[in-house]
């Protein structure tokens, strides 16, 4: 068949180049490839790149009301956390031939405030939100207006929205029957400041009970990371109470960790000997000394089940559907620094 040389292709053309109909062409960018055979989209996939198509995403949203973007808002875009969650995110968008505007709200409220107002411009088909401030008015207005929208760890309490995450109860669980099989009896938790940030509440409110059930020592040092001298201190103090059990840290999250680790560093401390354990895995945790031992979050599947979660709200448009609660589990991936 003659492929046109013409600089845009239409869904005509593409459907006769796939030997398919127009219907067809029409259902596989519109998100219900599901409803054609595997070979048929295949042929279509082939067609459209052939030819050098693209849906008009914008004259399909003034025909159909429908924009086929997903907004995201992330707290800090610089988290491993949460670059890893939005991969997850896009991958899950893509195969269902949506497009994601992802904002950077840099942990500042009113910036969170602006690209929520932007993001409503832009009629989005739904919203993933890890959340700074609280917005629970504007959020629960968009619900109500039939705005599908998942929170990605944060939890509202005045939002009515589904919330996938971590179970932080049963991570801090198995950190520290890890830390006190391996024999560490007093322990210091390090976490940024709490604030309205509800997983780092959990994690902290689980550990302070974690360890009074399991009868260890521990002790809780929340700051900004940032300050680095304020943190060797702690650190250093903490090393250096007199004591016949083993120490450890235990990181609430990656920033947290490496933070730790160039704090152990400076100190002169040995991984091991000081056990250090830390939430989320990070490509660099296998390489420093002995390798750190870490909690691994599936970010990809929090981030594919985020879309999910969306998309079947969406689908069923159903706005009295109960809000879910997805809780993903995390893996120990045990290394030296917990290793006496």
């Amino acid at each position: 068949m003659t492929t046109p040389t013409h600089q845009h292709a239409t869904i005509l053309e593409v459907a006769r180049e796939a030997r398919a109909s127009k219907t067809s062409v029409s259902r596989y960018f519109s998100g219900e490839r599901e409803r054609l055979s595997p070979n048929l989209q295949t042929s279509i996939a082939a067609a459209a790149q052939r030819l050098g198509y693209h849906p008009n995403r914008m004259a399909s949203g003034l025909k159909g009301g429908r924009s086929w973007i997903i907004g995201m808002l992330v707290a800090d875009i610089r988290n491993p956390f949460s670059v890893a969650v939005m991969h997850g995110v896009e991958q899950a968008c893509r195969e269902r031939g949506l497009s994601l505007m992802v904002c950077n709200t840099d942990n500042d409220s009113a910036l969170e405030r602006e690209h929520l107002a932007l993001l409503t411009t832009y009629r989005v088909e739904g919203l993933v939100m890890n959340a700074v401030g609280s917005l629970d008015r504007e959020l629960q207005a968009l619900v109500e207006q039939g705005t599908p929208l998942v929170l990605l760890e944060r939890e509202l309490s005045q939002v009515e929205a589904e919330v996938v995450g971590l179970d932080n109860a049963r991570a801090l669980d198995l950190a520290l029957d890890h830390l006190q099989a391996r024999g560490y009896g007093e322990l210091l938790y390090l976490s940024e400041p709490p604030g309205l940030a509800s997983p780092r509440q959990a994690r902290l409110t689980r550990f302070q009970q974690g360890v009074a059930a399991r009868a260890l020592a521990g002790e809780v040092h929340c700051q900004t990371l940032g300050e680095t001298e304020s943190l060797n201190r702690a650190i250093g103090n903490f090393l250096a109470r007199p004591g016949t059990l083993p120490k450890a840290l235990l990181c609430a999250n990656g920033n947290a960790t490496l933070a730790a680790t160039r704090a152990l560093h400076s100190l002169g401390a040995r991984l091991g000997e000081t056990g250090l354990l830390g939430i989320d895995e990070l490509d660099w945790c296998e390489l420093v000394g002995p390798g750190i031992t870490t909690l691994a979050q599936p970010t990809e599947a929090i981030g594919r089940a985020a879309v999910e979660c969306l998309m079947r709200r969406r689908d069923t448009g159903d706005r009295t559907m109960p809000a879910r609660r997805v809780h993903f589990q995390a893996s120990l991936i045990p290394r030296g620094s917990t290793c006496r």
